[in-house]
């Protein structure tokens, strides 16, 4: 390669590295679109697990199929067994605000608004809305997006979601499924989950982020479930505690029932606190981002992390090599 063909390609590199965004997500601006991929169905995904899939599962594995949705066609499934009970597993996936703890790559995550909902048929049993703004993290680059979950565990034993359009994200689209079953070899301390997701990206996010989104993302929610479950599970069981079903007659059922009473008025205290602060919440980011839309308005910012400026830095001086080379070339051919 030539000194004045490195040059250029420096050059291009630079310029590249230092172009800002197409795209920035805004909590108070709607999205592009209102959905382009199509959102999954709650519900059993009815698929047949045949010896070699049992026997993943059985390693304690994630076990990896397709499942066919709709006009979407097949998308990508995973299944994975877990020690724990289903109920502390649905706590896990429900904790939204502790996901920077637990899921791998997210540095952010909160509830920005809870909308409970009464299950009927017409709205498909739907029993509550919650909507999430979280952000990823990867080298150089972080992408904010806003999530608008849907929780049908009674009927349905399922969460779907898409993004809540009404926000613009930094994904082009994204919508996903759980279905949460008891085990059927140990219903009262196993669990069964189905994972899927489809997420669409803009063109400017890199290709490592895109297939990171569309493939490990799949097998890493399923285990961070399994991991923190089990551990959660197994503080219960080291206090004495249990999430059994008791079966037995009489009494046994009476205890169990007292517990559920108690358990649902407990929820029920925590669910009014946690929407009480989600408002407070949705306020003052409201404001934030309006002081932070008004500080974009004023200043063009390079979001850039300093890794980005060690690189801008270091094709700068090779820039300056290849400079000094085509001189020094020229001079010796003269």
């Amino acid at each position: 390669m030539t000194p004045l063909r490195s040059l250029l390609g420096c050059v291009l590199t630079i310029a590249l590295l230092c172009t800002p965004y197409a795209n920035a997500s805004n909590f108070n601006k709607p999205h592009s679109h209102t959905g382009k991929v199509e959102p999954f169905q709650p519900g059993d995904p009815k698929i047949k697990l045949d010896s070699k899939a049992m026997s993943i599962l059985k390693a304690g594995k994630p076990y990896q199929t397709q499942v066919q949705s709709g006009s979407a066609g097949g998308r990508g499934l995973v299944v994975q067994d877990v020690d724990a009970p289903t109920s502390i597993v649905w706590e896990r996936i429900l904790d939204y605000d502790n996901y920077s703890n637990m899921v791998p790559k997210t540095i952010e995550s909160k509830n920005y608004k809870i909308v409970p909902h009464k299950p009927t048929k017409a709205n498909n049993f739907l029993e509550k809305e919650i909507y999430t703004r979280m952000k990823v993290g990867f080298p150089m680059l972080k992408l904010e997006f806003f999530v608008r979950h849907f929780l049908y565990i009674q009927h349905h034993k399922s969460l779907t979601w898409t993004l809540d359009y009404t926000k613009e994200s930094d994904f082009d689209d994204s919508c996903g499924y759980w279905f949460i079953l008891p085990h059927p070899n140990d219903p009262e301390e196993k669990t069964r989950l189905y994972y899927s997701v489809q997420v669409g990206m803009f063109d400017w996010v890199p290709k490592f982020v895109v297939d990171f989104m569309s493939s490990k993302a799949l097998t890493d929610a399923t285990a961070w479930v399994k991991k923190y479950s089990e551990i959660e599970w197994a503080k219960e069981v080291a206090k004495g505690g249990s999430r059994r079903t008791n079966n037995n007659a009489g009494g046994g059922r009476r205890k169990t029932s007292l517990f559920f009473q108690i358990y649902c008025h407990l929820a029920t205290k925590k669910r009014e606190e946690e929407e009480r602060l989600a408002a407070e919440a949705a306020a003052k980011l409201a404001l934030e981002e309006e002081e932070e839309a008004k500080r974009r308005r004023r200043l063009v910012v390079v979001r850039a992390g300093w890794k980005r400026y060690v690189l801008v830095a270091v094709v700068l001086s090779l820039a300056v090599y290849n400079v000094g080379m085509f001189v020094a070339n020229n001079e010796k051919s003269q």
